[in-house]
């Protein structure tokens, strides 16, 4: 989702206004984003309503100030979601967020990744992992992990667009191509 250029754009100008007032200020936008991109996740019609061009900008100003209202956002994100309103991008505000979130864990030093297991970590098991990757990366990393049994056993392990797949499944596989090459 974070391929449009728009929300890309708009995303790096609330940034930068954001980052004038230092980390503190940067992660209120990005929680008050997170709320209001939420909540148009939760009622898709919002998001219809957004990107029908009969409704016209008045409207939207409208749905937007009672939305920015109920999750009580700061004056900042207030202004900004009128501004999309205005300008009719408020259809982009998901894909904002989520280029806000990549770039705020850029300014943080921040790496997410997803560690998937045929069976489930112990909080402990989990702990450690963490920590081993982290300082073999030698940076913080928000971890998440998931069960998936098709693997087999082993781990798969995707950090960004890279994928580190050392699950059985994925050694049977090679071992069953090397066999058919006659390796």
């Amino acid at each position: 989702m974070t391929g449009n250029i728009v929300a890309r754009r708009y995303a790096r100008a609330l940034f930068a206004l954001g980052a004038k007032s230092g980390v503190g200020e940067l992660d209120k936008l990005g929680s008050d984003l997170a709320a209001l991109a939420g909540a148009l996740d939760a009622a898709p019609e919002l998001g219809r309503i957004f990107r029908n061009p009969i409704i016209t900008a008045g409207e939207k100003r409208n749905v937007i100030l009672k939305l920015v209202e109920k999750y009580g956002v700061s004056a900042t994100v207030r202004n900004f979601c009128l501004l999309l309103a205005d300008k009719g991008r408020l259809d982009c505000l998901s894909d904002i967020q989520a280029f806000y979130g990549v770039l705020l864990d850029a300014e943080k030093g921040v790496i997410r990744g997803e560690l998937m297991t045929a069976v489930e970590l112990a909080e402990a098991k989990r702990a450690q992992v963490k920590a081993a990757l982290e300082q073999q990366a030698g940076r913080k990393l928000e971890l998440t992990f998931s069960v998936n049994k098709d693997i087999l056993g082993g781990v798969v392990l995707k950090v960004g667009d890279r994928v580190l797949d050392a699950s059985l499944r994925a050694q049977l596989g090679i071992l069953k191509d090397n066999i058919k090459r006659g390796e």
